[in-house]
């Protein structure tokens, strides 16, 4: 008699997941009409009841120099033009924090391992959400105001980025992140709060914290579930493996990182002792004054 030693146990079910581009066509028309209604419609009264008549239709050019009405028109058209483009960025917060309040209500927001080979409605929203972000993080970071881009996160409630953080542009850095005051994150430095295991693996999706006064030189990659301690400084090129914490206070290099020593980032930055000592002596001033004002506070 031979023994049946194989697995009895059924196979696990794997489903072809199909993508719905009639949602992520809503969801991106939806904020990009919503964006540019309220701020379009303003531009026309203004265009039809106040430029043409006072400013376009003038027959010469001196009576607009000489016209008052005129003549605030012919310099305010800038201003009219900044407020037009800020209205739009206003709006489109507004529209894709409503449609992420809504994917938030049918599936919060969660660390933990999402999979993509069967039907999942949090594999299904985390992808809504990593879609309807980007067209507003790019409108954002590109155009001329970029440092309102952290209004931007902060008002969506895509992430919490405190005071004083400044963005380099980067693919990443959109989501599920806490970052602390006075946070300086350099040119493709990126919080990559998912990654994706293989090609057509399960995702891995944690939240990134980063204390204050932490520094990444540029090009670093922060992986999911890691925590910068406050004043890390990350040389360029550093690099966190998933769920990688630093103890704060030092200067990080490597792939994975790790802490540089006295010696080595004096030969790495071409600085001396007394630089050093400046250094620290700045860094222990305002850590003084930090206290000061939160003594005062309470």
């Amino acid at each position: 008699m031979i023994e049946d030693i194989s697995d009895s146990e059924p196979e696990f079910q794997r489903e072809l997941v199909r993508f719905q581009y009639q949602k992520y066509l809503a969801f991106f028309f939806f904020i990009y009409i919503g964006s540019y209604l309220a701020p379009v419609i303003v531009l026309m009264f203004y265009f039809f009841l106040i430029l043409k008549p006072l400013f376009l239709e003038v027959e010469h050019i001196i009576v607009i120099l000489t016209s008052f009405d005129s003549l605030i028109i012919f310099l305010t058209i800038p201003l009219v033009v900044v407020i037009f483009y800020l209205s739009h960025l206003f709006f489109l917060g507004v529209f894709t924090r409503i449609l992420w309040r809504y994917t938030e209500k049918k599936s919060p927001t969660k660390d933990g391992i999402i999979p993509r080979d069967i039907r999942s409605k949090t594999a299904d929203y985390y992808h809504y959400r990593s879609f309807m972000i980007k067209y507003g993080k790019n409108a954002f970071m590109k155009g001329i105001f970029p440092w309102l881009a952290n209004w931007f996160f902060n008002f969506v409630g895509a992430g919490v980025i405190s005071k004083g953080t400044t963005f380099e542009e980067s693919v990443l850095n959109d989501r599920n992140i806490i970052v602390g005051k006075n946070c300086y994150v350099g040119v493709n430095s990126t919080l990559c709060t998912h990654v994706v295991e293989g090609i057509f693996g399960n995702i891995i999706y944690f939240k990134i914290i980063v204390g204050e006064n932490v520094t990444l030189g540029g090009f670093n990659q922060i992986g999911p579930g890691a925590e910068l301690k406050e004043n890390s400084y990350l040389l360029p090129m550093a690099a966190t493996t998933k769920f990688n914490k630093t103890k704060g206070n030092n200067y990080y290099f490597g792939m994975p990182l790790r802490r540089i020593f006295k010696k080595k980032i004096m030969d790495y930055l071409k600085l001396s002792e007394e630089d050093l000592s400046r250094a620290e002596e700045l860094r222990i001033r305002r850590e003084e004054e930090k206290l000061e004002r939160q003594n005062k506070v309470n």
